[in-house]
């Protein structure tokens, strides 16, 4: 399996478009960003081959982020959003972290930021903003389901494991999470069933051949970017 799995992941690393996708959204306002602005700013369609182009994609006020790229606290090696700190938007602007947002539960449920404007494309010399996070714009998103399939078993080799279990042992209770309130990128409106993507720093997807609609868009994960069994294996 993990054969099969690195021969997917070298194939979809050469042929499938890049996207962005917010598989665990968290609302960011970018306070000093006009409210009635919208930039397209350019994206690579693959970063390794210049071959295929340039995508655009829309930048408004209101953003989301994945909450796992934000924390209040941290240590240094959290390469990503924190409070009072910088990341960078991919593709995008860096912004800082000035106000979180909570809940009468004390769940965060929106950050306030602010951008700088000078930081299109490249950081000011002598600057240093080392992590870049993906996003998509509130306003232009799309409303999609995500299904994260993972192994059926948990043994590499469930019918001749040597502990004298039946092999329904070893089902994996986690091969299969589904996540129905995504948000992905405007450019996946003419989403074709069965059109191959990565979605930037989460996977390799496809879009669903039976349940997929213009109304509701269903992706289905191939397989990740890495290759996470082979470190529980590794570990145990």
């Amino acid at each position: 399996m993990a054969l099969l799995e690195s021969c997917i992941r070298e194939d979809l690393d050469r042929n499938a478009m890049r996207r962005m996708a917010v598989l665990h959204p968290l609302k960011v306002v970018i306070e000093n960003y006009p409210e009635d602005k919208v930039e397209l700013l350019d994206a690579a369609n693959h970063p390794k081959d210049e071959s295929r182009g340039l995508r655009k994609i829309p930048l408004s006020r209101e953003v989301y982020i994945d909450a796992n790229d934000f924390r209040e606290e941290a240590s240094r090696k959290f390469k990503r959003l924190v409070s009072g700190g910088e990341v960078r938007l991919r593709n995008a602007y860096v912004i800082r972290c000035d106000e979180v947002i909570k809940d009468e539960h004390g769940n965060i449920i929106e950050l306030r930021c602010s951008y700088d404007p000078k930081t299109l494309g490249a950081n000011p010399e002598g600057r240093k903003v080392k992590g870049v996070i993906h996003w998509v714009s509130v306003r232009h998103a799309l409303s999609a389901e995500i299904r994260l399939y993972d192994r059926l078993f948990t043994h590499p080799a469930p019918d001749a494991a040597k502990e004298g279990k039946d092999f329904t042992a070893y089902l994996n209770p986690d091969s299969l999470h589904t996540l129905t309130r995504c948000y992905v990128e405007s450019n996946l409106a003419d989403a074709v069933p069965g059109e191959q993507l990565q979605f930037e720093r989460e996977g390799y997807f496809c879009v669903d051949k039976e349940d997929s609609t213009e109304g509701k868009l269903v992706y289905n994960r191939t397989v990740g970017l890495r290759d996470s069994w082979a470190k529980i294996e590794q570990k145990s």
